[in-house]
């Protein structure tokens, strides 16, 4: 049997990579894949990206790799000029990351010898931004998969854990490694085993660890003086695991279009009492409907 652990969504979150490569010791794990964004977002992304790539990870890229490739280039949607992120991203990674981010696949298909061949993506085939979710329609799933001839798959991008058997695909979202999206705090991974059988989920783990390194290291940086308006909020959805920076974007969309980010149009959307209009369903009081192990 082959036994692999399911890692996705790091974020340049090392506390957190930590914790999990403590846990998945217990395992037996005989390799690691990982499904993409492990660096953006959080205060570690060099390092975090020297863990995958020192010990020689399965690895694709996810959108926030694009961010780091593509940002400043002819390759780069225009409204992304007005983006605060992707400089300081990087700034941290340096030219020896984004060189090693520029060899990075954006797809796999891992073949053993005594178990299905698997696909491994960062959202769907040909698109890192569009993610499975649990409630996505079943013949929406099945055009999407429809030119991949694995039958079973590794997807990340939405943040939300999920086993799920739609048409002949067995599809398997680890989670959030380093910022989770389910409104719990902690590190999301998981352990599958493969047999000619096919695939099986052996354990959904959540894993607490101490997030203060990260406060104190985007505090050290100056992230949230540097990044504006999306860097606190992404600094707030560390400490919530909810999402912030999409609802605020739509919130400021439908209410103040042409209002340039500052502080006081933060201040307004963060009295919001209820922010579920500006969210997409799947993420209404999300929670992960996976066993814990």
């Amino acid at each position: 049997m082959t036994r692999l652990a399911l890692l996705a969504d790091i974020h340049g979150n090392l506390p957190a990579l930590e914790a999990v490569i403590a846990d998945m010791q217990r395992f037996a794990v005989q390799q690691v894949v990982v499904a993409g964004d492990t660096v953006n977002w959080g205060p570690f992304s060099r390092e975090t990206l020297e863990v995958v790539t020192q010990r020689r990870w399965a690895v694709v890229r996810g959108n926030n790799e694009l961010y780091a490739l593509d940002f400043g280039t002819v390759r780069a949607p225009a409204h992304w000029s007005s983006f605060t992120l992707p400089p300081i991203l990087r700034e941290q990674l340096g030219e020896e990351g984004i060189r090693l981010l520029a060899c990075q696949p954006d797809s796999l298909s891992l073949r053993f010898p005594d178990a299905p061949p698997l696909r491994v993506v960062h959202g769907i085939p040909g698109n890192p931004w569009q993610a499975i979710f649990p409630q996505t329609a079943e013949s929406v799933i099945t055009t999407w998969l429809s030119s991949v001839p694995e039958r079973a798959i590794v997807c990340a991008h939405s943040h939300i854990a999920l086993e799920r058997h739609t048409g002949r695909w067995q599809i398997f979202n680890p989670g959030s490694v380093g910022m989770p999206l389910d409104g719990e705090l902690s590190a999301s991974y998981m352990i599958i085993e493969g047999s000619e059988t096919g695939w099986q989920l052996l354990a959904h783990r959540r894993i607490h660890y101490d997030m203060q390194p990260i406060f104190t290291a985007f505090a050290d940086m100056q992230y949230a003086e540097r990044g504006g308006n999306v860097a606190r909020l992404a600094i707030e959805e560390f400490r919530s695991a909810r999402l912030q920076v999409y609802p605020y974007y739509r919130w400021k969309q439908a209410n103040n279009p042409h209002a340039p980010d500052s502080p006081a149009l933060l201040d307004a959307f963060m009295r919001i009492a209820d922010t579920r209009p500006y969210l997409l369903p799947a993420y209404h009081d999300a929670t992960s409907q996976l066993r814990r192990d």
